[in-house]
């Protein structure tokens, strides 16, 4: 994705005073980015997944847990570990029997070492593998679908929940193979919802939308795993945690309660759209930007935001041209190009942006209609 196709990012959760570091484990490289916010870690080994499970229903014996033992039995034959390589690159992580024929849904970063000619794997709960290739990738979402060469015959499709009915405080159960280890599950809650966590990833930067955070126990490996309700229907895909970094900087790595998901009801449609076509499908805005520091700005007495380098497409049919500042984006201000990446990715072509932008030092409004790509 370049630098200009999305909508104004929220700021990542915090964790207290201070500058902490948004962490990425890429192949066994750390690769890292100050932010003020929490520490971020991306596991390619899938999140040690969630303790929880919904709100209580009619007969269930305490409203704050799921009764775990069934959602296990009836939610393990559908979940499989995967294991990705490429020459001595590779990685773990987890992922579940998502449609009919052996698709199955996980996570970008699992499967990013196997991309361009490496192999992948899955291992089915009851020790069974199978070869498998990858269907389709959207790193923006950080969202992935593999199809199994033995069409994962005789493994349940999971169920699917839906995200939008999730409550804080709601339980939930979480199962994947963090560190390798197949058919594992925690519970938890549902700790908050409509987080946004940008993850920095082998270069490119994962973005959880509306993420589900959770405290239930998610560590590496439990990437790509399920996200589940009370009654075993997957509401979100594990994708990242964020962990306290030590007196060095160095982020510790294992869960401590800070857990978050994509929700189902963002990467359902994309999973389909990558089963269909391959490809993501995200509309465009035309745009190539580049951020304009506001000490820059301030400095040389221009507008601060984003700078257009290049207007083409939809960016250039919205009447925007080189040399403009875009300052607001739908009325927020522009500060981030990111910001114009989650846009496009949580909209679809032919739905629109209002942005406010700055000429020769005359402000201006327009409404920038997205496009397919």
């Amino acid at each position: 994705m370049s630098q200009a196709d999305g909508g104004p990012p929220q700021p990542a959760p915090t964790a207290g005073p201070g500058r902490l570091l948004i962490i990425a484990v890429v192949e066994g490289v750390i690769v890292a980015a100050l932010v003020i916010a929490l520490i971020v870690v991306s596991i390619r080994r899938s999140p040690d997944t969630a303790n929880a499970a919904p709100a209580a229903g009619p007969g269930d014996a305490d409203p704050a847990m799921c009764a775990a033992i069934p959602v296990a039995n009836q939610i393990l034959p559908s979940i499989v570990t995967i294991s990705a390589t490429r020459g001595v690159q590779g990685g773990t992580g987890s992922g579940q029997v998502f449609r009919d024929g052996g698709y199955i849904l996980t996570n970008d970063h699992v499967i990013s070492p196997a991309a361009g000619g490496g192999t992948v794997t899955v291992q089915y709960s009851d020790g069974h593998s199978s070869g498998a290739v990858i269907v389709g990738r959207d790193p923006s979402t950080d969202l992935a679908v593999l199809k199994a060469a033995d069409e994962a015959k005789g493994y349940p499709v999971i169920g699917l929940g839906s995200s939008a009915d999730l409550r804080v405080g709601q339980p939930v159960v979480a199962l994947g193979a963090p560190l390798g280890l197949a058919s594992t599950v925690t519970s938890g809650i549902v700790s908050a919802l409509d987080r946004y966590v940008p993850v920095p990833g082998d270069g490119v930067t994962h973005h959880l939308i509306g993420a589900v955070q959770t405290d239930a126990a998610i560590n590496p490996g439990n990437s790509g795993g399920a996200l589940v309700d009370c009654a075993g229907k997957l509401v979100g895909v594990n994708a990242a945690i964020a962990t306290v970094p030590n007196a060095s900087g160095v982020s510790g790595g294992g869960s401590v309660g800070l857990g978050f998901a994509i929700p189902i009801d963002l990467a359902n449609p994309i999973a389909d759209q990558l089963i269909r076509t391959g490809k993501p499908g995200h509309p465009t805005t035309g745009l190539q930007v580049q951020e304009i520091p506001a000490a820059l700005a301030k400095a040389s007495g221009a507008a601060s935001g984003l700078f257009v380098l290049a207007a083409t497409g939809p960016g250039a049919k919205a009447g925007l041209k080189p040399g403009d500042v875009i300052t607001k984006i739908d009325d927020a201000p522009a500060v981030s190009s990111e910001q114009i990446v989650v846009a496009t990715l949580t909209r679809k072509a032919g739905d629109t942006l209002a942005l406010t932008y700055d000429r020769a030092g005359t402000s201006a409004t327009t409404s920038l209609t997205l496009a397919a790509p």
